[in-house]
């Protein structure tokens, strides 16, 4: 694993480059090649209710398909801008205790699919479902589109 696949690393990267996730409570990312989860705390996302604020949800479910679509590609070495398009988010139930965003690649056609449209158009989208997770719970679920985009 190349240094800036190191989770750990990519994590801190990603702290100095997205000065809010310093203020989540972002405690941990594991990365496989496939999937990849990130923890956080509740007390530093906390709303009104004492419940997970769900802008604070939104946003680790939010980086988490942006940090596995940047690690995917990175991963075959290539560089790339990444964005999310659009997003349709499903709060199923308060977070009432620390928690886990995870998300998993589609299926290998889709990634392949998604990797040839980049090297032909020079730009691709992906498809990913998120779940935000507090002990194996479902508590929100995100389905996002991201877009890599060749940089020149």
């Amino acid at each position: 694993m190349a240094i800036e696949q190191d989770p750990k690393v990519f994590l801190e990267w990603l702290k100095a480059e997205i000065p809010l996730l310093n203020h989540m409570g972002i405690e941990k990312l594991n990365f496989n090649g496939e999937s990849l989860t990130m923890a956080a705390a509740l007390s530093p996302n906390v709303n009104d209710k004492g419940t997970g604020f769900g802008g604070s949800l939104a946003t680790l479910a939010t980086i988490s398909g942006w940090s596995l679509t940047t690690l995917l590609l990175r991963e075959r070495g290539l560089n790339c801008d990444v964005m999310i398009r659009d997003c349709q988010l499903n709060f199923q139930a308060p977070v009432t205790d620390d928690f886990i965003a995870k998300v998993s690649l589609p299926s290998e056609l889709e990634v392949e699919g998604f990797l040839a449209r980049l090297a032909e158009k020079g730009k691709a989208r992906l498809g990913l479902n998120i779940a935000i997770l507090q002990s194996e719970q479902s508590k929100l679920l995100m389905a996002a589109n991201y877009v890599a985009v060749t940089r020149t």
